[in-house]
């Protein structure tokens, strides 16, 4: 009896030990950093959409009588009573808010453990060697491309060959929508050699795809992937060339004259056969390069899709002087955003092109709808015109209102953490109980607004996942706090946003989150020639297949979370990245309109509400936009309390940091 008297006083000491460390320090056995511990949300076992409560497994009878989390529960309930308040933002001014941060004010929180041990605890040294990883995890991908798969469009990188499309299985869209035989990695990567500084091989490689790129192809691509990874690294790296400052070095081509821009023409009037013969005004998904739109083609689209393309057709238009480009993107826009619905004002995730009728009803942040909502927002930053805004507020609230669940507030009251879930689009009730990887890139457009405290809150959430697996699964089920599918395909989601909110905060917490992203990377997914797909999160094992994201955007994002001193910060230029991860300087150019209309799906009217017709495509005209636009704020700087931000949704929701 002496050995059990013993035993049960070890447990009762260890467990008050515990107690003590919550109650004094806020914490408890699983803090350690970079250890590993399974997602552990401290709630009670969740009922299914539809089903019912599976038994218990955690607290039970918290305040408000509910007996699952508010994530699970309808907006209006619990926590929730209320529609969250946008942050505030100032009135739009001539060139619109462009808000890059929000100040969050009024707190005098003291010092606290998380303050000690990751304020200024990333020296200067350890930031300049995880800046060059980042550059040689991109040159070793890159190097190797070239060296065993170009001119082809992707790196096989464990059999060190490429890959082009699929000519034996046209229905393989996975690598047929992206794949359009035109040296597709080698595009992607042109404006990530130049913010790295990498003067000669940006040359090499652009006079490598003026040589030896071309468009007439038979190859059918989706038009969204050809437009954010082809025509968006074309357009930025001709306005990198001809940047009369070249912050990143001198970027000049010799004799260039506007090849760069005449191909971004080119590919884009072989996409403009998507836009015709459709009732809507929405898009094909799919057009043949050198024949247009196949005759099966799909008569169904996702809204991300169709409603993702004006940043790059609008800023091809307003450097030619020829609106049809950013014309056609825009009706689109207009299209689906008068499609939603009159009692939620949602989006759902497919259209039917010809009916207007929604395939799907699902509405969310993921897969389908996700750069809709980032375009609304940066087509306001980069073109300035009012309408974009207003729909992109509108948008924030609906998805404020319908998608958020849990308490108000990130890190006060009562109720669960935040987090956005997917909803029907006319009812506003939930769907499922899974997020996806895509949707790691919102807490990266809450910065741009000022929403800065939610997206540490819901930034936190994702990393969190990322700290069990060493990467993120591509969906997630919240639910069942497992993954629902299990590869990653090296996505940058959550490098972006970890990136923005180091630039809105300053906080070095995320120096610590990009060095344990890239030590994931680094240990994971590095095979022979390149950086694998990782097949599946848990067993780690991988794909052949390197796409060509991970040169664009998330090797950039990375080496730019480490690199203070890159000119993209110290230049004076105001940048904004596209849905892609290509940089485009914001210009006053951009926000005029060389035509002199205002568009509608009629045709327009003129600044004197006169009628006009659509103008028509005329020859190539290069618009200088060189200069910069200086009537856009200063970007806001933070330095906040790291247990105000982090503490609390922390402990209570993953456990783990």
């Amino acid at each position: 009896m002496q050995w059990r008297a013993l035993v049960l006083g070890l447990v009762l000491l260890r467990l008050g030990l515990h107690g003590v460390l919550w109650l004094v320090f806020g914490l408890g056995p699983s803090m350690g950093f970079y250890q590993r511990f399974p997602l552990s949300f401290g709630f009670q076992r969740l009922r299914s959409p539809d089903g019912p409560a599976s038994p218990a497994s955690g607290p039970v009878g918290r305040p408000g009588g509910l007996s699952g989390p508010s994530w699970l529960q309808p907006p209006g309930t619990a926590a929730t009573q209320s529609p969250r308040k946008v942050p505030r933002r100032p009135e739009p001014g001539v060139c619109g808010p462009a808000h890059w941060g929000y100040v969050l004010g009024g707190r005098d929180r003291g010092p606290d453990e998380y303050e000690k041990r990751y304020s200024g605890a990333f020296p200067p040294q350890l930031r300049a060697q995880m800046r060059d990883l980042a550059r040689g995890m991109f040159v070793f991908g890159y190097d190797n491309y070239m060296a065993h798969a170009f001119p082809q469009d992707e790196l096989n990188p464990i059999h060190c060959r490429g890959r082009g499309p699929d000519r034996g299985d046209p229905s393989n869209l996975n690598i047929n929508d992206v794949l359009g035989n035109y040296s597709l990695t080698l595009v992607d990567a042109l404006d990530t050699l130049a913010v790295m500084g990498n003067s000669s091989e940006f040359q090499k490689a652009v006079k490598l795809v003026i040589n030896t790129v071309s468009f007439d192809k038979d190859s059918t691509v989706q038009v969204f992937e050809a437009t954010i990874r082809v025509l968006g690294s074309l357009l930025s790296a001709h306005r990198i060339i001809t940047d009369s400052k070249q912050p990143f070095g001198d970027m000049t081509i010799k004799d260039y004259d506007n090849e760069l821009l005449y191909m971004a023409h080119d590919l884009a009037v072989r996409l403009l056969p998507a836009f015709e013969n459709t009732k809507t005004g929405i898009p094909y998904p799919r057009v043949n390069l050198k024949t247009g739109v196949p005759p099966d083609t799909n008569n169904e689209t996702c809204t991300a899709g169709a409603g993702s393309l004006l940043v790059e057709f609008g800023i091809l238009s307003r450097l030619l002087g020829d609106s049809t480009f950013e014309w056609v993107a825009r009706r689109a826009v207009k299209a689906l955003w008068n499609l939603r619905s009159n009692d939620t004002g949602l989006l759902g995730n497919v259209v039917n092109i010809q009916t207007g009728h929604w395939v799907g009803k699902q509405s969310g942040l993921g897969a389908g709808l996700d750069s809709f909502y980032e375009y609304l927002l940066k087509s306001y930053i980069l073109f300035g015109e009012k309408e974009d805004l207003e729909m992109f507020n509108a948008a924030y609230q609906s998805i404020q209102n319908y998608l958020r669940r849990g308490r108000e507030a990130c890190n006060e009251g009562e109720g669960d953490p935040p987090l956005y879930v997917n909803v029907n689009m006319f009812s506003g009730q939930l769907m499922n109980t899974w997020i996806d990887s895509l949707q790691a890139f919102f807490p990266g457009l809450q910065v741009l607004i000022g929403d800065v405290e939610d997206a540490i809150c819901l930034h936190a959430f994702y990393y969190a996942i990322w700290k069990r697996y060493g990467a993120l699964p591509e969906r997630y089920n919240w639910q069942l706090q497992a993954p629902d599918v299990l590869f990653y395909p090296l996505r940058p989601e959550l490098v972006e946003s970890t990136y923005l909110l180091y630039q809105a905060t300053k906080n070095p917490f995320y120096l610590h989150v990009g060095m344990d992203i890239l030590q994931s990377l680094e240990k994971y997914t590095k095979v022979k020639c390149g950086y694998a797909t990782l097949h599946h999160v848990i067993d780690k094992s991988t794909e052949d297949r390197m796409e060509s994201f991970f040169l664009s955007e998330t090797c950039k994002y990375l080496y730019l979370l480490f690199d203070e001193d890159n000119p993209v910060h110290k230049s004076g230029t105001r940048y904004m990245f596209t849905t892609e991860g290509h940089i485009v300087s914001v210009d006053e150019h951009l926000r005029e309109l060389p035509w002199k209309e205002f568009f509608s799906e009629e045709g327009g009217q003129d600044q004197g509400g006169k009628s006009v017709h659509r103008p028509k495509p005329h020859e190539l005209k290069v618009i200088n936009s060189s200069s910069n636009c200086n009537r856009v704020p200063d970007e806001r700087r933070y330095s906040l309390p790291l247990k105000s931000i982090y503490m609390r949704q922390i402990d209570q929701m993953v456990g783990l940091i």
